[in-house]
C-alpha cells in the first residue's frame, strides 16, 4: 500500500483491558464500537495485551460483524488479523517484523508499526510498514511499562524524518490533539479519552482536527 495510505484524522482504539469487568466482553466490546462509528470513526484498532487467542478472535470477530465499512486494525497479532477478516495490523518493536507480518498477511492489508526513538522510526521507515506510529506524545495510563514520552518535539522530529503516514499515541486528548496535529501528525491514536461517551467523543475529535 505504501504512501498511497490516507489515515483518517482520528485513529480511535478499543482496548480489551478497559473492559474485563463486563459480563459479556465481547457484546461490551462490540456495542462500544458502534457508538464510535456512529460518532464518525472510519479506523479502528483493536488492542488486547491477555494473549488469550480465543478470547481475542471471539471479540474481533463481534468487531467485524457490526464494523462494515469500518478499517479494522489487530494490534500484535497478524494471524488473527487474518482469521478475523480484519483490514490490517498494528506490531509494536517486540512483535513479530513487519518482513514476518507481510509474509502472513501479505501486501493487501495495511501494516502499521509503532517507534518510539528516532533509531526505530528510521528502521520502520525502511520497513514494509503502510504507516508508523510514534509514541507516547504525553504521559499515558493505558500502558503497564510505557516508552519514554516524546513530546511534541519527537513528533516534529518524526514528521521530518519520514514521508509515510504518521500516528500520534500517548495521553492524546480532546485539549491537545489540535497541537499534536500542527506538531506534524496525520492521525491522532486515542484510547482513554473516548470511554466514557464515545459516540459524543468522536464528533468532539473530528470537529476539533477539521
Amino acid at each position: 500500500m505504501g504512501h498511497s495510505l490516507k489515515l483518517p484524522r482520528l485513529y480511535a482504539i478499543i482496548d480489551a483491558g478497559m473492559f474485563v469487568q463486563e459480563r459479556d466482553a465481547a457484546l461490551a466490546i462490540a456495542h462500544f464500537a458502534e457508538q464510535l462509528i456512529a460518532g464518525g470513526a472510519t479506523l479502528i484498532q483493536y488492542r488486547n495485551k491477555s494473549k488469550d487467542g480465543p478470547q481475542m478472535l471471539s471479540q474481533a470477530r463481534e468487531l467485524r460483524r457490526v464494523g462494515a465499512g469500518v478499517t479494522l486494525i489487530m494490534n500484535d497479532r497478524a494471524d488473527l488479523c487474518l482469521a478475523a477478516g480484519f483490514d490490517g495490523v498494528h506490531v509494536g518493536q517486540d512483535d513479530l517484523s513487519p518482513k514476518g507480518v507481510r509474509l502472513v498477511v501479505g501486501n493487501e492489508r495495511v501494516l502499521g508499526v509503532s517507534t518510539h526513538n528516532a533509531e526505530q522510526l528510521a528502521a520502520a521507515d525502511a520497513s514494509e510498514a503502510d504507516y508508523l506510529a510514534i509514541g507516547p506524545v504525553f504521559p499515558t495510563s493505558t500502558k503497564e511499562r510505557p516508552d519514554p514520552v516524546v513530546g511534541l518535539e519527537g513528533v516534529r522530529r518524526a514528521r521530518a524524518a519520514t514521508r509515510k503516514p504518521l500516528v500520534a499515541i500517548g495521553g492524546i486528548t480532546r485539549e491537545n490533539c489540535r497541537e499534536v496535529l500542527a506538531a506534524g501528525a496525520d492521525s491522532v491514536a486515542v484510547v482513554r479519552d473516548l470511554f466514557a461517551q464515545p459516540r459524543a467523543a468522536v464528533q468532539d475529535f473530528l470537529r476539533l482536527l477539521g
